[in-house]
């Protein structure tokens, strides 16, 4: 290559560079997608330029960007992966040039309507996933250059690293706003007990990790705990429905194990790629017995008075979401008054680095009989204390009056 050609791609390089790199500290994916596509029908003296991005759920590639034919977007024009002009190139993560798109079986008929003779396109991959495709077109019959699919190709890997971060950087946030809507702010005044929750965020992405607490119309408390498997928003939004949905079994059933159970079809049905732990209790009127069942959650700890702490013998069934073909169960037991029941999630207790058994040991030895924002302040110092967590932690104390509060 001669010295004025390498100068013309050193050039042409280091103005996709700008535009890349300067998108990355902004947090708006159409902007940079918008000015990239300029730059690159600049550059490349291209007719049209789009990007298709990866919707992962479905399996298509969306039109997100576009320039020289805008209708792609505004109709949200989709290509199956594996279809297409596009569809193929995500399939096989490989430019394709097409020299002459007649009689090429382009999927799109946007592209034929335009008018376009000749297509480049090359999957946008960051970190080995996939984000989309990007393709750049021509109204002339024209045959692209290997300097071309390079300067494309460079493109589309720093254009996918941009969007993937902006795009995380959007979800965690959104997901973070879902999970603190969809969480109670304060549990409910309960007549007969008192109750304190912990909600922290871990270091990593968001998690599924949820508490509720309700009263039934018959005046019966009712708890539970659960956790999506899973990170991120699809897990944030998969917990919404699953909290709202036990909510609404709740009032259908007395029995915990059947609102589980229906909650089990639910999620099977509507969301079959996803599962969650769930505890689910029923206190009766006088709070003397709590009916509990248990879909592959972590046992709930007690102390009484005159006993110590412990882990209640709650057998767990399947999680939600799994297949099974026994019945759910649930387990009957006593609430003495003055006693103090925790339920929480596995960013509690589980770390890396530490056997289970003895961070629950840890946990149960934190318990005592005291105010239920006491005891919770106790649990989070112990085995919380002052290192983040990657996962989310929720914490839920409740503690049954004596019928004169004599502490």
């Amino acid at each position: 290559m001669s010295s004025p050609e390498v100068k013309s791609s050193e050039a042409r390089l280091s103005e996709i560079q700008a535009v890349t790199d300067s998108a990355l500290v902004h947090a708006d994916v159409e902007e940079l997608l918008d000015e990239l596509l300029d730059r690159l029908r600049e550059i490349l003296k291209a007719d049209t330029a789009a990007v298709l991005l990866l919707d992962r759920a479905s399996q298509q590639l969306v039109a997100s960007a576009a320039k020289g034919i805008e209708e792609e977007v505004i109709q949200r024009a989709h290509v199956p992966v594996g279809e297409g002009f596009a569809g193929r190139i995500a399939a096989q993560r490989q430019p394709i040039i097409l020299e002459n798109t007649q009689g090429a079986g382009l999927f799109n008929p946007l592209l034929e309507q335009r008018g376009i003779r000749s297509l480049l396109g090359v999957p946008m991959i960051a970190g080995g996933v996939l984000v989309g495709v990007l393709h750049v077109g021509s109204l002339t019959r024209r045959r692209f250059t290997g300097s071309d699919v390079e300067l494309l190709q460079l493109a589309a890997g720093r254009a996918a690293l941009a969007v993937r971060t902006v795009t995380s950087r959007s979800e965690r946030a959104a997901a973070r706003a879902l999970q603190q809507s969809l969480l109670p702010a304060a549990p409910p005044p309960v007549d007969g007990a008192q109750l304190a929750v912990r909600y922290a965020p871990g270091s990593g992405d968001i998690g599924g990790d949820w508490y509720d607490v309700f009263t039934l119309p018959d005046g019966r408390l009712c708890f539970a705990m659960g956790d999506v498997v899973g990170h991120g928003l699809d897990s944030a939004v998969i917990m919404g429905r699953t909290r709202s949905a036990l909510r609404a079994y709740a009032l259908d059933s007395l029995d915990p194990a059947e609102v589980l159970h229906r909650l089990d079809r639910k999620v099977q049905l509507f969301e079959p790629d996803a599962m969650a732990t769930v505890l689910y209790a029923v206190c009766e009127p006088d709070l003397a017995r709590v009916h509990i069942s248990s879909a592959g959650h972590l046992p709930p700890a007690m102390v009484s008075p005159g006993s110590p702490a412990t882990f209640l013998e709650v057998e767990p069934d399947p999680v939600i979401g799994a297949e099974q073909t026994r019945p759910r169960r649930s387990t009957t037991v006593d609430f003495p008054q003055g006693a103090l029941m925790c339920l929480y999630t596995d960013g509690l207790v589980e770390r890396r680095d530490e056997p289970l058994q003895d961070r629950l040991a840890l946990l149960r030895d934190s318990l005592f009989l005291g105010m239920p924002e006491a005891v919770g302040a106790t649990i989070m110092s112990s085995l919380v204390g002052r290192h983040p967590t990657d996962d989310d932690v929720a914490l839920l104390v409740i503690r049954r009056n004596f019928n004169r509060w004599n502490e």
